[in-house]
């Protein structure tokens, strides 16, 4: 969602009339944004929470807390699910922003038109401006700039996780592929890995 990027997209378009396409931003992107608000929040209340806390106790409390966090709440087990309570009754801020972003992640999942997206989105900025201090202000500016970008998903609700997924197993593969000196070499192996197992049944 970088301006100038943005930019020359419209532009490109603009300039074929012919083509009839809508903008429209990602939906890992806008989720990596809003779920590095949370993020921030939670290495502020760790920080704090270090200094006024026995060392076991807040290890205990802590300990790969950052993991289950990152986790959709609906895929939590119930030990990890206590864990979160036990953090959330020491660190209330920490959970109204992991609340606040459960509620975006949720608008996200339903079925919505483009006008009923924008009513949620922008309900859901107003409460979180309210309740979070200014947690989400960066992202809230970003959500209020860029509306119609963000809210052009719920029109088909594409996205680029496959893409994403694909980038990041070929990145892997051609980092474990350090060493191959032929071209042609590494386009086996990336083939091997990517759909070779479909081709041998394994």
């Amino acid at each position: 969602m970088w301006e100038g990027y943005l930019n020359a997209i419209e532009e490109f378009i603009e300039a074929r009339n012919a083509v009839k396409a809508d903008l429209v931003a990602d939906r890992f992107h806008v989720a990596k944004q809003y779920r590095e608000c949370v993020d921030a929040v939670r290495k502020r209340e760790c920080k704090r929470l270090r200094s006024q806390m026995d060392t076991k106790a807040y290890e205990t409390l802590t300990k790969r807390i950052h993991w289950v966090l990152r986790r959709n709440h609906r895929s939590l087990d119930q030990d990890d699910k206590q864990r979160l309570r036990e953090l959330f009754k020491v660190a209330p801020d920490l959970h109204r922003a992991y609340t606040l972003r459960e509620e975006l992640t949720a608008i996200f999942e339903l079925p919505l038109s483009i006008w009923q997206a924008k009513r949620r989105l922008l309900g859901w900025a107003y409460k979180a401006t309210k309740l979070a201090d200014d947690c989400f202000k960066s992202f809230v500016r970003l959500l209020r700039n860029h509306l119609d970008v963000i809210a052009n998903y719920f029109r088909r609700r594409a996205n680029s996780g496959f893409v994403e997924g694909l980038n990041t197993k070929l990145k892997l593969i051609t980092r474990r592929s350090y060493g191959l000196k032929r071209g042609d070499s590494l386009f086996q192996r990336l083939w091997l890995d990517t759909v070779g197992h479909a081709h041998f049944n394994c």
